[in-house]
């Protein structure tokens, strides 16, 4: 096996030679988790808040089972289970609430302090060329979970959009999710503004 074979294999990558029939020339990245996201595998079933809300069961769990990167008084931030980019984060509040404007006061400041935060780790730990920044506010505008506010923060580099997205509905992804994760909590700043000490598992 090449250097490149074993590269292609650890990516996940299959050479298409080795397929039945004749080789078309292209190289099949298979990206599985994509089918739990397209079969709907961790949606509510309901709008209701609890357990059946996956923003309302986060919280609950050790943050690295849950992919927390950090945690406030109102709200947390948490790892995209199906991400646009690596490092994709959104802000929660712990509330139950659909619309921006149900927010409390306390909230809404809090959202958007834990997103500026957010920008700045991810440029101090990935070195992001961009963001993007959004809340969908009802299915209708891409919300995946309409129910349960969140707000998204994807970082952007130069060429991250190729034709992945548009043919195959598949983003290459170049770490895992709990690798990501880790960097960045260990990377957030403390209560003071200064660099995390350790890397915080449980809520607290």
């Amino acid at each position: 096996m090449t250097h490149q074979e074993a590269s292609d294999a650890r990516a996940g990558v299959e050479d298409a030679a080795g397929f039945a029939g004749v080789a078309d020339g292209f190289q099949r990245l298979w990206t599985p988790h994509r089918m739990a996201y397209i079969g709907g595998e961790n949606k509510p079933r309901d709008d209701a808040a609890g357990p059946g809300c996956p923003f309302c069961r986060i919280p609950a769990l050790p943050d690295d089972e849950g992919l927390v990167v950090a945690r406030g008084a109102a709200a947390f931030v948490v790892l995209n289970l199906y991400p646009y980019n690596s490092g994709h984060l959104l802000v929660c509040p712990y509330r139950h609430v659909a619309d921006y404007t149900e927010l409390e006061p306390d909230e809404v400041a809090e959202v958007a302090e834990l997103t500026r935060t957010a920008m700045r780790v991810l440029r101090a730990v990935s070195g992001p060329h961009g963001f993007n920044l959004g809340m969908n506010q009802g299915a209708v505008a891409g919300a995946g979970i309409a129910a349960h506010l969140h707000q998204h923060v994807v970082p952007r580099w130069d060429g991250d959009a190729n034709f992945l997205p548009v043919v195959a509905r598949s983003r290459a992804l170049p770490e895992l999710l709990a690798d990501t994760r880790a960097r960045l909590a260990a990377a957030w700043p403390g209560p003071d503004g200064s660099p995390a000490p350790r890397d915080v598992t449980t809520k607290g």
